[in-house]
C-alpha cells in the first residue's frame, strides 16, 4: 500500500495553475511514493503516543518516510498553532496554549523510541511568550544531549522578532546547526510572509555567527511563489554576506486550497544551476532540487561536520 505525495493542478481566482488536493497533471520531477511501510507506521505510533507533532506531518512533507527510515525526523515545539499567518504554510494558525513543560521529555522519549541519530527542532511562531519560545529550545536541546548519546541536534527557529538574547539562549545550548529560513525574495514578503522582515531573517543568522561563530547557519528558500532567478540570486549573494553557511532551495508545492497557488513548477535543470552557482558563491553545503526541504538529508550533512 503506498501514499502517493502530490497535489491537484487547479485554476486560482487569479487564473493561475496551482495544486490542491492528487497527483493529476503535476509535473512529474514533483511527484513523490512515500511506501506506508510498518517502519512509517511504527513511527507514527510513537509520536501519537507522546503526543508530539512534526513538521513532517503538519508541514505535508514529501520526504517525511526517506527522513525517517534514515533516522532523521523534525519535531515542531511549543504547540500546533502559530502566531503569524504566512499564506504558504499549512500549520494553524490562532491563539496558542500554554507552553507544556514535559514536551521536551516527550521528545527525548521518542528519540530514543526511534533510534534517531539526528533530530531537527523547530516550532510555531510564539510571538506572545517574553521569551519568543528560546528557553524551550535549550531546554529540549540540552536535554537531547544528556540523554541520547552521540545525537545530532539541529535547530531550525522562528525570527524571534529579531532579538539577539533569546538568538544567544538557543545557541548557548549548542546546536550542531542553527537553522533559519529567509523562505522567498524581498519584493514577495508581504504577500508570502505577512508579519515578517526579509532583513530581519537575515540578521538573525548574522546575529548568531556573531554570538557563536563555530556553529553552522542554514537558510532555505521556495521556489516557485513568482520570484526572478535574478532575485534568487541576490538572496543567495544576501546569505552570504552574513556568513551563511548551508543552503536549501525546493520547489513551494500548495498545502491546501487556503494557501497561496503555485506561480510554476521550477525544473530540475534550473534547480541544478541554482545548486551550481551556490557552490561557487562559496556556500558549504548547497542541497538543491524540487523536493528539498529544510530539514532534507540533515543527518547526512551532520556527519561530515
Amino acid at each position: 500500500m503506498a501514499e502517493t505525495f502530490g497535489l491537484t493542478i487547479e485554476s486560482s481566482d487569479d487564473g493561475e495553475m496551482s495544486p490542491a488536493g492528487t497527483t493529476d497533471r503535476l509535473p512529474p520531477w514533483v511527484r513523490r511514493t512515500v511506501l506506508n511501510t510498518e517502519e512509517n507506521r511504527q513511527t507514527r505510533k510513537i509520536l501519537k503516543s507522546q503526543g508530539l507533532n512534526t513538521i513532517c506531518e503538519s508541514g505535508r512533507c514529501p520526504n517525511k518516510g526517506e527522513c525517517w527510515a534514515k533516522g532523521t525526523a523534525t519535531f515542531m515545539l511549543m504547540g500546533s498553532v502559530c502566531t503569524r499567518t504566512c499564506r504558504f504554510c499549512a500549520v494553524n494558525k490562532g491563539k496558542p496554549e500554554a507552553l507544556d513543560p514535559t514536551e521536551p521529555t516527550r521528545i527525548v522519549e521518542a528519540a530514543k523510541q526511534m533510534g534517531l541519530r539526528h533530530v531537527v527542532l523547530t516550532s510555531v511562531n510564539r510571538d506572545e511568550l517574553p521569551d519568543q519560545g528560546a528557553n524551550h529550545f535549550a531546554t529540549t536541546i540540552t536535554l537531547l544531549y544528556q540523554s541520547v548519546p552521540a545525537i545530532a541536534v539541529e535547530v531550525l527557529t522562528p525570527d524571534f522578532q529579531g532579538r539577539r538574547d533569546c538568538i544567544e539562549i538557543v545557541l548557548s545550548a549548542k546546536p550542531t546547526v542553527y537553522n533559519h529560513n529567509v523562505e522567498t525574495v524581498p519584493r514577495l514578503y508581504k504577500r508570502v510572509r505577512p508579519g515578517s522582515k526579509y532583513r530581519r531573517s537575515l540578521d538573525v543568522l548574522q546575529m548568531s555567527k556573531q554570538v557563536d561563530a563555530g556553529i553552522h547557519t542554514k537558510s532555505g528558500l521556495m521556489l516557485g511563489l513568482g520570484e526572478t532567478k535574478e532575485e534568487v540570486l541576490e538572496v543567495m549573494r544576501d546569505l552570504r554576506s552574513v556568513n551563511c553557511d548551508f543552503l536549501t532551495l525546493g520547489q513551494y508545492l500548495r498545502p491546501t486550497r487556503d494557501n497561496l497557488p503555485v506561480h510554476r513548477y521550477v525544473t530540475p535543470e534550473e534547480f541544478d544551476e541554482f545548486g551550481k552557482l551556490g557552490w561557487e558563491m562559496g556556500f558549504k553545503m548547497v542541497h538543491s532540487g524540487p523536493l528539498v526541504r529544510s530539514s532534507y538529508h540533515a543527518g547526512e550533512l551532520a556527519e561530515k561536520l
